[in-house]
């Protein structure tokens, strides 16, 4: 079992930059990849980032690549993702999750979540 746990969502103006963190507890953090999806109202989950078990690759979806940066620390068993230049459609709960995979940009391949946490920008 993994029990993760995101904090750092918050209301922030278009433009405007968040720091999302998701602590791990549980199975050893550096053997699993990271991602970070999230679900707007209405609409399916989606991939956000993934992050390599060793923190040297990472992959983004299209529509934040450039301004998201995905990072982690497995000392801390925490991975990070830096929201630059937020948008009002990058209001979402945003997730994280472990996987045995990487890259993986679906859903189903990941087994743990967390969560989520809120992010809404505001236009």
């Amino acid at each position: 079992q993994v029990q993760l746990v995101e904090s750092g969502g918050g209301l922030v103006q278009a433009g405007g930059s968040l720091r999302l963190s998701c602590a791990a507890s549980g199975r050893t953090f550096s053997n699993y990849a990271m991602g970070w999806f999230r679900q707007a109202p209405g609409k399916e989950r989606e991939f956000v980032a993934a992050i390599f078990r060793s923190g040297g690759s990472t992959v983004y979806a299209d529509s934040v690549k450039g301004r998201f940066t995905i990072s982690r620390d497995n000392a801390k068993n925490t991975v990070y993702v830096q929201m630059n230049s937020l948008k009002p459609e990058d209001t979402a709960v945003y997730y994280c999750a472990t996987s045995q995979y990487y890259p993986a940009y679906n859903e189903r391949s990941y087994d743990y979540w967390g969560q989520g946490t809120q992010v809404t920008v505001s236009s």
